[in-house]
């Protein structure tokens, strides 16, 4: 097989896994080693050995693939990271408001965001990185998101629209982490609280609401800040009214996020059933941080379809110019 492909399709694995970025980073870097170099070079096994970028396992996946064999370690990834789950609903999947690129706390340039999400056939991907407050995550200042925008737009084509975003952090009163009047710019404002999950139910309760009612957000994204699964270890959820939150959503056309990552597992299925009780809007998203987990959306999918929650009520699975009209 083609050792750029071989490479590329292990680094899809490892991050689908959520394995660690670095392992990923690697065999995304030798992909694009490989690809630079010269055509003759590339059948060339001592020029390929020593080109930087190549270490010894990149170099045996190269080596493999050129004698016209599967490498033996993605065989041995394909058989051990689990395959995409089937649904009725996950066809259905239009788009995804909620992934990140190097520019926040994402692993790659948002061109390799864009070439995953049209492979997956998505009609829209919204790059929504952090906010400034999130420093730990790189979050973008108001100078840095104007200069990303022009950026993200460019890459639309192929069938997939390129949509502007943030995912903008919820300050301890509600207030939005972000420039009012640049969040107005933006096509899709996904709000997450990241700060202070223990906060008291009743402030809680009073921040998230303020957030939702705020004009310029789209989509609560992991309403809960919880975490079930995975390398972090886990986290309980926040507490606060969730009914309360809920019908602010509903009032003001928010999406509650159903969060695809396996880890999170956000909303539980308690307060989905609640929101769909009070008759909020959806959005499966994946929450991707490299271009492997943008595959997550089967996750989301299938709790969405065991939780019975409507296909017209998840905003993901709207054609382009519909979400466009809900999201302005």
């Amino acid at each position: 097989m083609d050792p750029q492909e071989a490479l590329l399709e292990i680094a899809r694995l490892l991050e689908r896994e959520r394995a660690s970025r670095y392992r990923a980073k690697a065999f995304r870097a030798a992909a694009a080693t490989y690809a630079e170099l010269p055509e003759d070079a590339r059948s060339d096994l001592n020029r390929i050995q020593q080109a930087k970028g190549i270490g010894s396992s990149t170099f045996e996946v190269i080596r493999q693939a050129l004698e016209g064999r599967t490498p033996s370690y993605l065989v041995e990834l394909r058989g051990e990271v689990e395959p995409e789950i089937a649904s009725e609903l996950r066809p259905r999947l239009r788009g995804d408001l909620h992934a990140h690129t190097e520019w926040s706390d994402g692993t790659t340039p948002i061109e390799a965001m864009a070439d995953a999400a049209r492979a997956l056939g998505h009609e829209y991907l919204a790059i929504t990185d952090h906010s400034p407050r999130l420093r730990v995550a790189r979050g973008l200042t108001a100078e840095r998101l104007r200069t990303q925008l022009p950026q993200v737009r460019a890459l639309s084509g192929g069938g997939l629209t390129m949509l502007t975003g943030i995912e903008v952090d919820i300050l301890d009163d509600g207030r939005l982490d972000q420039e009012d009047r640049l969040l107005g710019e933006l096509d899709v404002v996904v709000a997450s609280v990241h700060s202070k999950l223990a906060m008291d139910p009743g402030p809680m309760t009073r921040r998230m609401v303020a957030a939702v009612s705020n004009p310029r957000v789209s989509v609560l994204g992991h309403m809960t800040g919880r975490l079930v699964q995975g390398e972090r270890g886990t986290r309980p959820p926040s507490r606060f009214d969730a009914r309360a939150v809920f019908e602010a959503c509903a009032e003001h056309g928010v999406a509650v996020e159903i969060n695809s990552r396996p880890e999170r597992q956000d909303p539980p299925d308690g307060l989905l059933a609640l929101a769909l009780e009070i008759g909020c809007l959806f959005s499966i998203d994946s929450d991707a941080h490299a271009p492997g987990q943008l595959s997550l959306l089967d996750h989301g999918a299938q709790r969405a379809e065991r939780a019975g929650v409507p296909a017209e009520r998840i905003v993901t699975t709207w054609g382009l110019d519909r979400l466009l009209r809900w999201a302005e």
